[in-house]
């Protein structure tokens, strides 16, 4: 059964967090809510956690995983960033952007698109997830919380308790969760491309 945490959006308990980062890194997997949506998160080398998300999505090999960073500092250590690029992530961050970029060493390869060799990134605004990563100390892997045939996000903490209460061992509830999904901008060629218009203004990027 998952462990369910009712967390303060604006002012999280410490003891709750660190409760959460505790079963992340003993390789947990959490259902938890950000700026955009709810999402499922582990640690980056968690191969079991990875394993479990696509189970649970029904993804396949071609999926880009998002690496969710705290700070931008962060976020640079995994992928490559040049400088127009840092000019526009730098621009729409933090926010409700994941941003496709080509991948440093520091990313295990199965978390790779197996062609591009890119990663997905972003940088939320959503106090909770800010938290939860400065406790952790290191970026969380993560995916939108979306099940296969439905059109939508889940976007309550007890329905998701409910539904995945044996697939997740986490579920953070920190009151609404919106139910649109990241903006998703592949910035791996010359010029960007939008893959996928969600929550984050795409005018910039057009």
């Amino acid at each position: 059964m998952a462990k369910y945490f009712d967390v303060h959006p604006d002012n999280p308990q410490p003891r709750a967090i660190a409760q959460v980062v505790n079963l992340i890194r003993d390789e947990g997997l959490i259902a938890y809510p950000t700026d955009s949506c709810f999402a499922l998160g582990c640690q980056v080398g968690n191969k079991d956690g990875i394993d479990r998300i696509k189970e649970i999505r029904h993804l396949d090999s071609g999926h880009h995983f998002t690496l969710v960073c705290k700070d931008f500092a962060q976020l640079s250590q995994f992928v490559y960033v040049n400088n127009a690029v840092f000019r526009a992530v730098k621009a729409s961050t933090p926010g409700s952007y994941t941003f496709i970029l080509p991948a440093t060493k520091e990313v295990p390869r199965r978390l790779m698109h197996p062609k591009k060799k890119t990663v997905g990134v972003r940088i939320p605004d959503h106090t909770v997830v800010q938290a939860l990563l400065t406790e952790l100390g290191e970026p969380l892997l993560s995916s939108t919380l979306l099940l296969p045939d439905e059109d939508e996000p889940l976007t309550q903490g007890w329905e998701i308790k409910e539904r995945l209460d044996h697939a997740v061992d986490a579920v953070i509830d920190s009151g609404d969760c919106g139910i649109v999904p990241t903006t998703v901008i592949d910035f791996s060629d010359d010029e960007p491309e939008i893959l996928r218009s969600g929550a984050g203004d795409t005018s910039r990027f057009e």
